[in-house]
């Protein structure tokens, strides 16, 4: 299977230029998208970031001041919950402050808006029947620091009564708030969880997480994020449904309309330490408890495996039918990396933007891919982004 995937760097190139040529060709004739929200910095998809507040404390520390606001629509900002209550759960201290008012004072200043990414005890709420006093707090706090709405991250609802739960807590901030930017992260797998067709009346998008198909708790070498299913993939049990770009997008297009969809792409990858190949098996995996890879695959930001590039005993292929890169040892040891780089990021957003039609884009998250002074992969976002009608 390695020696069908991989290609000489020459003619691997060679194929990858013409692919991105052809699609800048065929973007010329594709009709500009109708406006969705009167969106800033030129753009009539959305580019949708999300922002952990931890990582400002991060080495190279990444905050409000190195987001580049006139690249994106919306920011999620990321750490806080809530439990069975209805209380919320701010950070709050030296090194795990979450309140940072630089970041909403930019963003307006560009015109870009801010939700409050928000997770939580879903299942102790609705047992609870507390959802009014979650809302209520939401609204305060978000009066209070200058917030445009809300991200819910669920991963997610399990039963009707989850479903049903979940339309009614949106429901319930869109009349407490009808100028709220309301969405929903759902996972291509998890995508029968929810009432798309209840939800859709109540919230903006939907933000489809097309990421962690790689990871831990899967037995092979997987892909990360696949824009298309590669069926040389000897399990694809680990992944599917929705185990591509393009499986996800038909999965959320049954229940949603396009322009109400963002897929996701991811600034992050895995790295694997017991295997040589794409797609193998871990041999850990045989007798792990679980039956799947664990610790011997690990999460790492693009900015760590950018410098890995062709480089340090590293060299980087291409799936080509997933298009998609990974990296293998140059002297066949052990060591399989799956990531997102600038090109499979750009036709990720370029194919699910102006292919699919759908209404945006949005990744996790905004400083992983940032080196301490560029960002590769918030670049090949925006400019897949831009219309290219004009």
């Amino acid at each position: 299977m390695h020696s069908r995937i991989m290609l000489s760097r020459s003619l691997k190139f060679s194929r990858l230029a013409s692919l991105l040529l052809a699609c800048l060709l065929a973007a010329i004739s594709i009709p500009s998208a109708a406006a969705q929200q009167n969106l800033p910095n030129g753009l009539t998809k959305r580019v949708v970031g999300d922002y952990g507040y931890w990582s400002k404390y991060q080495t190279p520390p990444y905050s409000a001041a190195q987001i580049p606001y006139h690249k994106l629509t919306h920011i999620n900002h990321a750490g806080v919950g809530f439990d069975s209550t209805g209380t919320l759960s701010v950070p709050v201290g030296p090194q795990n402050e979450f309140l940072e008012p630089e970041l909403n004072y930019r963003a307006h200043a560009a015109g870009v808006k801010v939700l409050l990414l928000l997770g939580g005890d879903f299942t102790g709420l609705e047992a609870s029947g507390q959802v009014q006093t979650l809302v209520d707090n939401i609204v305060a706090f978000e009066e209070q620091y200058g917030y445009d709405g809300v991200d819910l991250d669920w991963e997610y609802p399990e039963t009707t009564g989850d479903r049903a739960f979940l339309v009614n807590l949106v429901a319930r901030l869109r009349t407490a708030n009808p100028n709220y930017v309301l969405s929903v992260d759902a996972a291509p797998w998890g995508g029968y969880g929810y009432a798309l067709g209840a939800l859709q009346t109540w919230i903006d998008y939907v933000n489809v997480m097309m990421y962690d198909c790689a990871g831990p708790w899967t037995a092979h070498g997987q892909l990360n994020s696949p824009i298309f299913w590669d069926n040389r993939d000897p399990a694809p049990y680990e992944c599917q449904p929705g185990g591509s770009a393009a499986g996800a997008a038909q999965i959320f297009l049954k229940g949603i309309p396009a322009a109400q969809i963002n897929m996701g792409t991811p600034f992050y990858g895995y790295r694997y330490g017991q295997i040589n190949q794409i797609f193998q098996l871990c041999p850990i995996a045989a007798t792990s408890p679980d039956g799947a890879c664990d610790n011997t695959a690990q999460s790492d930001n693009y900015s760590a495996f950018k410098p890995l590039i062709n480089k340090h005993g590293w060299y980087t292929l291409y799936d080509n039918i997933a298009l998609v890169p990974y990296m293998l040892k140059v002297d066949g040891s052990d060591g399989y990396i799956t990531y997102d780089d600038a090109f499979s990021t750009y036709y990720r957003v370029y194919y699910s933007d102006w292919q699919l039609g759908l209404g945006g884009t949005f990744m996790w998250s905004l400083d992983a891919d940032y080196d301490g002074s560029s960002q590769d992969l918030m670049d090949a976002m925006y400019n897949a982004s831009v219309s290219t009608s004009k």
